[in-house]
């Protein structure tokens, strides 16, 4: 039997905390709403099923974000946390920096390459997507 590996992080000041289980996959998004939002140029994240995932610590402020999309963030330090899409309500997209060990999930692709900031090139040989790619109708 295989040990089951549990991710945890959580913000900069250390008021929220969690844990989460069984990621689906991961990528990098270069769309103007997680651009905004985390005032990167490009957001990492990480897919996990909404039931593996768990506040530990705190409770999260929340904004939404678009009509489709909830943005989880720290009140006190502004770290976000996570989105969740309300068309996939069992699913959660953790953002990586915010684990504590950020290296333990590697991007599997890019998403929204249309909205790509021009003076950022990631030099990598993952699959990039114009649009939402292989996250369009996740369910």
């Amino acid at each position: 039997m295989t040990e089951e590996r549990v991710f945890t992080g959580g913000c900069l000041c250390g008021e929220l905390r969690y844990e989460a289980r069984d990621p689906i996959d991961a990528g990098y998004c270069h769309c103007r709403l997680c651009q905004r939002s985390s005032g990167a140029p490009v957001l990492a994240w990480a897919t996990f099923p909404t039931a593996t995932f768990s506040q530990t610590k705190g409770e999260p402020a929340t904004y939404s974000s678009s009509d489709a999309g909830r943005r989880d963030f720290c009140a006190g330090c502004g770290t976000q946390i996570a989105f969740r899409d309300t068309g996939t309500p069992e699913r959660i997209d953790v953002n990586l920096g915010s684990l504590d060990d950020p290296a333990a999930i590697e991007p599997m692709y890019h998403i929204w390459l249309g909205s790509r900031i021009p003076w950022l090139e990631i030099a990598d040989h993952l699959p990039r997507y114009t649009d939402e790619g292989p996250d369009a109708g996740a369910s």
